[in-house]
């Protein structure tokens, strides 16, 4: 492996290893990428049930970056749970500065599947600045519709895609279940079909899509080419095995 083959997760630590930081290590190993990771969040839970989160201090966030930077050559970072919107912008900042050529992927959780809130009462202020910052955002259907209240799903994906791309994931879809789309270029659609009949759902699936489409980037394919790549990874992920804990190919 080249020692240059570094990628960043900045992420909360799930103690099922499904979803988080566990996972995207996981995810980014499988690719040939030597994951380094950054904890925003310790969660108590397990596959199924989701019952507290612990939020790391900023300042500790930061200094885990700043102390990685100094060492590593990171040209891509994922990003999972951040306590907050404000928090993220820091974050973000801080990233920017380090490496102002840095491409971010961004997974907007907003809850998690248990039902725990993230981010859906907050002040959406600050949304615009972290769009801009971002190479990519990762939303499912039930997230982006959380994220612009007062306008609906075609208005919100517009005025998204003016400032940076979005891969839409298509798991939540009531219709078409499984079908992603890819916003790039201002406004032009990829559609993204699932390749298997029949998916089993998975703990953690967004952070496994999330980090594979970040792993993807690091090897600086097309956004067409690493969507067409990240969907078919994820979806042997989710046919691995019947359980809600799957299992990745090295």
């Amino acid at each position: 492996m080249s020692k240059t083959n570094y990628i960043l997760t900045i992420a909360g630590l799930d103690p099922s290893s499904g979803a988080g930081i566990t996972s995207d290590i996981k995810t980014f190993e499988a690719h040939g990428i030597y994951g380094l990771a950054v904890c925003t969040a310790v969660t108590v839970q397990n596959d199924i049930d989701f019952k507290e989160c612990h939020w790391i201090a900023t300042e500790v966030i930061i200094s885990q970056i700043e102390t990685l930077f100094k060492r590593f050559q990171i040209p891509v970072v994922k990003i999972g749970i951040i306590e907050s919107w404000e928090v993220l912008s820091l974050v973000l900042d801080t990233l920017h500065t380090l490496n102002p050529t840095v491409k971010i992927i961004l997974d907007p959780i907003i809850k998690a599947t248990a039902g725990f809130d993230f981010h859906s009462n907050e002040s959406q202020d600050l949304l615009d600045k972290i769009w801009n910052q971002c190479y990519i955002i990762t939303p499912n259907y039930n997230e982006i519709n959380f994220l612009y209240p007062n306008l609906n799903l075609e208005e919100t994906i517009a005025h998204i895609a003016i400032k940076t791309n979005i891969y839409l994931k298509g798991g939540h879809r009531v219709n078409r279940k499984g079908w992603d789309e890819v916003y790039h270029s201002k406004i032009v659609m990829i559609s993204l079909p699932p390749i298997a009949e029949s998916i089993p759902d998975k703990h953690g699936s967004g952070c496994v899509l999330s980090s594979a489409l970040a792993s993807a980037i690091f090897f600086e394919k097309n956004l067409e080419d690493a969507s067409k790549n990240t969907k078919q990874y994820t979806e042997i992920f989710l046919n691995s095995n019947t359980s809600l804990l799957g299992t990745h190919t090295y």
